[in-house]
């Protein structure tokens, strides 16, 4: 390095210790402390779950927050809001209104995302001209059915009744209406999400998330035969605000799949996410977006890196999943192609995940590793973080 440089600070938060924004100013101030002529550039990441639209607010000059009143998880008011860009961009982050923080108790069968879907319309009647979706921290495996039902869809068994909240509900499914679903706004809506996992089998949002949310064997066995329900009905229907209706008799004669529209494939990558939520939004028009490099690319990071002789990024655990799209391997991409030198920063880090591309990352720091032991970091990360700061500036 030289005596003076240009350092971008990076980093996805620390979930559930702290925010992206106090990771970055706690790692500047180590960093300062050592090198207090450097150039910090603070840019906090998301992956588009938790914390992306804070990362928008702080990023985006301007940026309003729009209050709006939502039903939560477990069907208690949560008063929440959703972001407004100028140039008319709404973010909507589900862990916000729909989220697993929300919760006093877990509810693995009954959670559900209406109050998402509160929100996202909450956004279109404000006239928003695109929207930002961002999926993680669930609460629920639904499907996304919560949300489609608040959007206008209507969701009946086989008596006709609506269905209640829930991945417990679906199982009942018997017909899906979209026609009361609006219309995309100009720009559409783009889902932000780091998950690749499918909709159903042993990778899907029941197997894999459904324990994360309380879900015993036997119920991630509900979760999913209720799920793979779900995909049989919205498999046969188009999106994109359209009407139709799909019932479970005849599908290929009901609604969007007679006309020749494609359904929604429930084996598409990233399907899964959010407790499939990533799934019902497809099925009303959204596209998928890979969430660090969209986000990335909404907040200017990729010019933000041009021109930084060190990038310092990073996240709670480090392991073989963050190879896969997430923050730190999106900002060691970018400092790659900046010819800067990429340096990490997590509470734990998975050694084997770090040796298998032991190129990318110039130095790698654990918080775990520094406070001597996992406990001790969770308690204190700001001050830990700020060490690791400091331990970097001085090229350990």
């Amino acid at each position: 390095m030289t005596s003076t440089d240009r350092v971008v600070i990076a980093p996805d938060s620390f979930k559930g210790t702290a925010t992206a924004t106090e990771v970055a100013r706690a790692l500047a101030a180590g960093w300062a402390s050592v090198r207090p002529a450097d150039e910090l550039v603070l840019l906090p990441m998301a992956d588009g779950g938790e914390g992306t639209l804070d990362a928008f607010e702080l990023a985006v000059p301007g940026a309003r927050r729009m209050p709006v009143l939502v039903v939560g998880p477990d069907d208690r008011a949560v008063r929440s809001h959703w972001l407004l860009l100028p140039d008319g961009t709404g973010v909507v982050e589900l862990a916000c209104t729909s989220g697993i923080t929300l919760l006093a108790e877990l509810r693995p069968l009954d959670a559900h995302t209406v109050g998402f879907g509160e929100a996202i319309a909450d956004a279109l009647r404000h006239g928003v001209d695109r929207l930002y979706l961002a999926l993680g921290g669930s609460a629920s495996t639904d499907g996304g059915a919560g949300a489609l039902t608040a959007l206008g869809a209507v969701l009946l068994d086989d008596a006709g009744r609506p269905l209640p909240p829930g991945g417990r509900g679906l199982a009942e499914v018997a017909a899906v209406d979209l026609a009361g679903l609006p219309a995309l706004p100009p720009g559409g809506a783009l889902v932000l999400s780091d998950v690749t996992n499918p909709l159903l089998g042993a990778a899907g949002a029941a197997a894999v998330f459904g324990p994360q949310k309380g879900a015993d064997a036997g119920q991630v066995a509900v979760l999913e035969a209720g799920l793979a329900r779900w995909a049989g009905l919205l498999g046969s229907v188009r999106g994109a605000g359209g009407a139709g209706v799909a019932g479970s008799a005849g599908l290929g004669s009901a609604g969007f799949a007679s006309a020749g529209a494609p359904g929604v494939d429930p084996a598409t990558p990233g399907a899964g996410a959010a407790g499939g939520a990533a799934f019902g939004l497809l099925a009303w028009g959204a596209r998928l977006a890979a969430g660090s490099a969209a986000v990335g690319e909404a907040l200017g990071v990729p010019a933000g890196v041009a021109g930084a002789s060190v990038v310092i990024t990073g996240e709670g655990r480090f392991d073989a999943q963050s190879a896969a799209g997430k923050v730190p391997s999106y900002l060691a991409g970018l400092a790659a192609d900046a010819g800067a030198r990429a340096l990490l920063v997590a509470g734990a880090i998975d050694a084997t995940a770090l040796a298998a591309d032991p190129g990318r990352f110039a130095h790698a720091v654990s918080l775990t590793d520094l406070a001597g032991g996992s406990a001790a970091a969770m308690a204190d990360p700001l001050v830990w973080l700020e060490v690791a700061g400091a331990r970097l500036a001085r090229g350990a």
